[in-house]
């Protein structure tokens, strides 16, 4: 029997650049790889001031199991390594590096993969974080200490954002090493039960995987209704098995493990090649960007420089998003690089970026009506703006992914999403306080 689907909405699909096949950039005058792209601790430099480095060369080292190393895009030499504040906020040592133009590769050799543990190795050592806009380091996802729960791993295809289709160019253009991803995971996960999950907005990438899979009782293609956030883990892992991911706990917890498609592709690619991580396709969208396009990029490319590869602007841009408008994060400036997990790089026109202004709630329940996780949002707001702290708890306001359903759909313009995330930081602060009072007590 069919699961029942979780709510969400229709947002407008704006799919400009699904037929632009990726084109290359030429290498940037000047890259900076920031040593905090992924979920964990920030990486370690290993080069200094006035080296030179080559195309593919480490940069920087894991620190620790919860980081992911660095690898630069072009050859040339390091020119300074200090802190630079990155558009979450938050600041973070970064290395930039001064292109030579010359591109000069360092000579690659694949990885020895023949065990499980020697392919955890591998995801470690390719730099590979989650590509889907998470920023997990993949290796950590993928360690499982007992293979035995793991009864089923869902390959996100969806893509449900507006405007980007990096993802989407990875299935058309890659699916043999989408599909090695796959025999990867099976042969080492020791998985028997693959499920592609991909938007109907995408019928080629269906047709594509349908045809590649057609003999492999083990991998089967699931079409997926075009409802924003279907990407959503949480989401994706219902519509796809009829799973529900308790609350605080892991897809682990629910026997599944979800991997980004292009994430695939890039691990396939490294375990074939030993190439490690360090360039990726962008979408360059949006109603103040000349040309639409997927642009190959080093990571590290300031903004700037692939607007302007893309023709540059047709108009000012007054805002720009690192990924999609439902959950990018807006650009400070635009000198901020390309990260290994920015799948997108949106300007607005100033006509698209104004903020309408808020109104009184009326009351309609729209938000609750879309919300996927069923909180009620406009209770969060009200418990949240009276500082009621354990009721925050009780609405259960972590279990909020800040898909931002509830402001899209909210006729009153209510910044919903907005105080959902700060209310689920209010609610961590408090909970170690009283984490402390209880230790204290003892």
């Amino acid at each position: 029997m069919a699961a029942k689907r979780l709510h969400g909405v229709h947002v407008p699909h704006r799919k400009n650049t699904r037929e632009s096949v990726p084109v290359r950039m030429p290498a940037p005058a000047r890259i900076c790889l920031p040593m905090s792209m992924h979920i964990g601790k920030p990486a370690v430099p290993v080069v200094k001031v006035g080296d030179q480095v080559l195309v593919g060369e480490r940069i920087a080292e894991a620190n620790g199991a919860m980081s992911s190393p660095v690898y630069t895009g072009v050859s040339g030499k390091v020119v300074k390594i200090e802190d630079m504040l990155l558009s979450s906020g938050q600041k973070a040592p970064a290395v930039f590096i001064e292109s030579d133009g010359k591109q000069t590769a360092l000579q690659s050799v694949p990885p020895t993969v023949t065990s499980y543990g020697e392919f955890i190795a591998a995801v470690r050592e390719s730099g590979v974080v989650g590509l889907g806009g998470a920023g997990f380091p993949t290796a950590i996802k993928l360690d499982v200490k007992d293979l035995s729960k793991v009864e089923a791993v869902v390959v996100n295809g969806a893509e449900c954002e507006p405007y980007i289709t990096s993802d989407t160019r990875t299935m058309l253009d890659h699916p043999d090493l989408v599909c090695g991803g796959i025999a990867l995971l099976r042969e080492y996960l020791q998985v028997k039960r693959v499920i592609i999950g991909i938007e109907d907005n995408k019928p080629d990438c269906i047709r594509t995987f349908s045809q590649a899979c057609r003999n492999d009782a083990g991998v089967k293609v699931a079409s997926l209704p075009a409802l924003y956030p279907q990407g959503g883990e949480k989401v994706l892992i219902y519509h796809t098995t009829g799973r529900i991911v308790p609350e605080g706990k892991l897809p682990l917890d629910a026997g599944v493990i979800v991997v980004n498609c292009t994430t695939l592709a890039a691990i396939a690619r490294y375990i074939k090649t030993g190439i490690p991580y360090y360039e990726k396709c962008v979408t360059v969208d949006g109603t103040a960007v000349k040309t639409p396009s997927n642009v190959i990029v080093p990571i590290g490319t300031p903004a700037k420089d692939v607007f302007e590869f893309c023709g540059g602007f047709q108009s000012e841009p007054r805002k720009v998003l690192y990924g999609g408008p439902m959950m990018g994060l807006s650009v400070p400036d635009l000198e901020q690089p390309v990260l290994k997990n920015t799948n997108a790089l949106l300007a607005f026109a100033e006509a698209d970026a104004e903020l309408p202004a808020e109104t009184a709630c009326i009351h309609c329940g729209r938000c609750i009506a879309h919300c996927p996780m069923k909180l009620a949002p406009v209770e969060i707001e009200r418990a949240y703006r009276q500082d009621k702290t354990e009721e925050l708890e009780a609405l259960k306001v972590n279990l909020c992914m800040e898909c931002g359903c509830c402001a899209y759909v909210c006729p009153a313009n209510r910044n919903l999403v907005q105080v959902n995330k700060l209310s689920k930081a209010r609610l961590r602060t408090w909970q170690a306080a009283q984490n402390l009072a209880k230790e204290a007590s003892k």
